[in-house]
């Protein structure tokens, strides 16, 4: 997850470090964290709550249902675990989960006055701590059946996610998983949003590194070494049109700024010897 306000330029900067538990690396002033493996293991635990709640709401989105409906749903499933909800309250975020349909790229605010319909298309972004340690991860939704340009979107979204992933191995750097989004999703004539990006993640839902999904000078000037013990939240933000985006009124809901659609794929993956390790998924 982006993180409510976690934009690429403009963010407030983490204040608080913790000191490396498995080594680190200074990049750009950013210390960078590689874990252990009991601290992936608790990170794992986290995350595979995330894609449990994931993966029922394939059953819950219909179209009628408000994104309030939606979002108590994880609620009730993330404090039936005993876990905490990640995005409640940060940053003064108002709800435990970030809902966007169609247009809205990230960060929507659930509403019982936001009913979805037919055709739509509906991003659900889950984070939750469990014993202390974060998981994050998001996927965008067709709601019935939705029209051929929105599908397409979707896959392209989610392959740009796969060909990132599929970057992540020992002694590469993580320009390496931004270069391989950004070519496949414009490859096919989208954008990527660079307004937000990815970012690490462990104790706290946001972490150093920064995690593109495109490459320019300034993401070359911190290229991130990827060793084994570093975990990434990977998520492509994919426009149909232009990459600009805007916030709404409510100071939350990032929206294209076209008005095309926009969809959101995300997972919480761990540099392992052999490559990526997804840990948000089943």
């Amino acid at each position: 997850m982006t993180g409510p306000g976690r934009a690429v330029r403009g963010c407030e900067a983490l204040r608080r470090r913790r000191r490396p538990s498995r080594g680190g690396e200074e990049v750009a002033s950013t210390v960078v964290t590689y874990r252990r493996a009991w601290e992936i293991e608790k990170i794992r635990r986290a995350c595979r709550l995330v894609a449990r709640i994931l993966r029922e709401l394939e059953a819950v989105i219909r179209p009628g249902i408000t994104t309030k409906d939606i979002d108590e749903f994880i609620r009730k499933r993330v404090l039936g675990e005993r876990g905490e909800l990640l995005f409640q309250g940060y940053r003064g975020f108002p709800a435990g989960s970030c809902i966007s349909v169609n247009e809205e790229v990230v960060h929507g605010i659930p509403s019982r006055r936001h009913r979805i319909r037919e055709g739509d298309v509906a991003s659900v972004d889950v984070g939750v701590r469990l014993d202390g340690w974060c998981g994050d991860a998001a996927v965008t939704y067709p709601v019935g059946g939705i029209s051929e340009r929105a599908a397409r979107l979707l896959r392209v979204c989610r392959e740009a996610l796969d060909r990132g992933i599929g970057e992540v191995r020992p002694g590469r750097r993580l320009s390496s998983v931004s270069r391989a989004i950004q070519a496949h999703v414009e490859r096919h004539g989208y954008s990527v949003v660079k307004k937000f990006v990815g970012h690490g993640i462990g104790e706290d839902l946001h972490e150093p590194p920064q995690v593109p999904n495109f490459v320019e000078g300034g993401t070359l000037r911190s290229d991130v070494l990827l060793r084994p013990g570093l975990v990434l939240a990977i998520e492509p933000m994919v426009n149909e049109g232009t990459e600009d985006v805007e916030v709404l009124a409510d100071g939350w809901t990032v929206v294209t700024r076209d008005r095309g659609l926009s969809a959101h794929f995300e997972h919480t993956v761990v540099v392992t010897e052999e490559g990526a390790e997804i840990l948000t998924r089943e």
